[in-house]
């Protein structure tokens, strides 16, 4: 089959830049999602998250009539699915999203029609998108119960990209390709190479789920030995980050950056997947889960810290006239991605504790989430100049090179600050 129509289910960090990378190839791509803003604003043209570049491609796609956005799954002869799976309860994953993508398309379905899953997902969630989709469409065969002769082809294709690089990285990275057998994998990578430009590498549907989910454990595993290095080092006196940059001299050494935690859509949720399904065996990768999700912990300590190290030099004041400035509230540098996000938590939780003002500062954001609605967004430079406390937890290119006030008391997660 020719894939003329593409629909890609979930219009977010994503599934958008996917459906904009799709379109630029002169495909027709109809993008369906929930959120009937999103779908408007890419309608008109315009996009609804921040990523490098997308907008021109968006804008072009659009115009030239290559791109549309809908709530409603239409017919097409490829749909990939790129919704969120987060987790529930006691880090269970919550495959409720996944779910309704499949019973959203089911009706639409055609013989000879290909289903990804791109959502990262936990072993077997490929397999059970393939059930609900058999359930909703009797009348179609499956690769469970008819192998290569099914009308219907399914593939788990993970996405592996950088918030900030995702167009370059959609077409440069290699592409894991997993599909219930051998012909689904075929038109699966078929299908990528209609814009990839890095190798599409066949495996089976499980080793593809799992592929996704041990990449960001591993990462997870090195932040958190850097993140537990911070502790020690802090409670030794050690500067960490000049420790980090001495032992990384060694040929065989490249030890990551620690922070205030770990955030993001995939390795603060991924490992989570692998525990749940191998609670007794994933012990280290549980324990490293346990050291990053405690790390804002150890921040708001040091922010209490601080706090009565400024009272103590301060006497005539107290907590109610301390003013404390949060510096960056997304997962990661450069974007506007607050999902999971520690130092979303932190900041959150400062609210809630200290009774003077809180102050936010985060240059990708307009608005703040609910949870901060009683906080203030401000500028780098109202921050410095009405800030007693400064919690730098995200390294935005906007916080470097500042000239400090030299008053200002700083709790420095990312070391992006040596004079502090």
């Amino acid at each position: 089959m020719k894939f003329e129509t593409i629909s890609v289910v979930g219009l977010g960090y994503i599934g958008l830049p996917t459906a904009a990378v799709f379109a630029a190839r002169k495909k027709k791509v109809i993008g369906v999602d929930v959120n009937e803003h999103a779908v408007a604003t890419i309608n008109r043209g315009e996009i609804h998250i921040v990523e490098p570049d997308l907008d021109i491609i968006v804008h072009a796609a659009v115009t030239e009539g290559y791109l549309r956005a809908t709530t409603r799954a239409e017919p097409a002869d490829a749909f990939l699915i790129a919704v969120p799976t987060p987790f529930k309860g006691d880090h269970e994953p919550d495959l409720s999203y996944i779910e309704a993508a499949s019973k959203a398309i089911a009706p639409v379905l055609k013989k000879g029609d290909l289903v990804i899953l791109e959502s990262t997902s936990p072993v077997g969630a490929t397999e059970q998108m393939a059930a609900w989709l058999a359930e909703a469409r009797s009348d179609l065969t499956f690769p469970q119960t008819h192998g290569e002769e099914s009308d219907i082809r399914i593939a788990h294709c993970p996405e592996r990209v950088l918030p900030g690089h995702v167009l370059r990285e959609l077409i440069e990275n290699d592409r894991i390709i997993g599909g219930m057998t051998a012909k689904c994998s075929a038109e699966a990578a078929r299908l990528y190479k209609t814009f990839v430009d890095g190798e599409c590498i066949i495996t089976d549907a499980r080793t593809a789920e799992m592929c996704k989910l041990t990449e960001n454990s591993f990462r997870d595993v090195n932040i958190a030995f850097a993140n537990e290095l911070s502790i020690i080092c802090d409670k030794l006196g050690i500067n960490v980050w000049e420790l980090i940059r001495l032992a990384n001299r060694h040929p065989r050494v490249s030890i990551l950056q620690p922070g205030p935690g770990v955030g993001g859509h995939c390795i603060a949720v991924d490992p989570w997947f692998i525990v749940s399904q191998a609670p007794e065996e994933a012990r280290l990768i549980r324990t490293a889960r346990e050291v990053n999700d405690s790390k804002p912990q150890w921040v708001l300590d040091k922010v209490n810290q601080e706090l009565g190290a400024y009272l103590a030099i301060n006497p005539g004041k107290t907590a109610s006239d301390v003013a404390i400035a949060c510096f960056g509230l997304v997962f990661k540098p450069d974007i506007d991605d607050l999902r999971e996000s520690p130092a979303l938590a932190i900041a959150s939780e400062l609210l809630q504790r200290h009774p003077g003002q809180i102050m936010m500062v985060e240059p990708n954001i307009e608005i703040l989430p609910k949870n901060l609605a009683k906080a203030d967004l401000v500028s780098v430079d109202e921050a410095l100049e009405g800030a007693d406390i400064a919690v730098l937890l995200v390294d935005h290119q906007q916080f470097k090179n500042l000239s400090l006030p030299q008053q200002l008391s700083v709790v420095d997660t990312r070391g992006l600050w040596p004079a502090s």
